[in-house]
């Protein structure tokens, strides 16, 4: 499957090309969003998945029940449904 940013293109707040990659950062109107990378670096990046770090804000939260830390080895699928998780907080 393909990489598809147009499901949550209305929440897309910034594009960012960082360490040889990409990073989406979304903002939800609930006040939490989330960075979507994928680089050398990134949980998965060398493989072609996804790493998710929830926002609150601008900062990174541990505490938004959706998980304690980031989410690494990610396939597009599956940020998808998380950033819907966010967007349901």
């Amino acid at each position: 499957m393909y990489d598809n940013v147009e499901r949550f293109r209305e929440n897309l707040k910034d594009t960012n090309y960082v360490n040889g990659g990409v990073q989406h950062v979304y903002s939800f109107s609930n006040g939490y969003g989330a960075s979507v990378v994928k680089h050398d670096f990134s949980y998965g990046g060398k493989q072609g998945l996804w790493e998710l770090a929830v926002l609150e804000g601008e900062d990174i939260c541990y505490t938004s029940g959706i998980t304690d830390d980031v989410i690494g080895h990610l396939s597009w699928v599956n940020v998808e449904k998380i950033l819907g998780e966010i967007k349901s907080l």
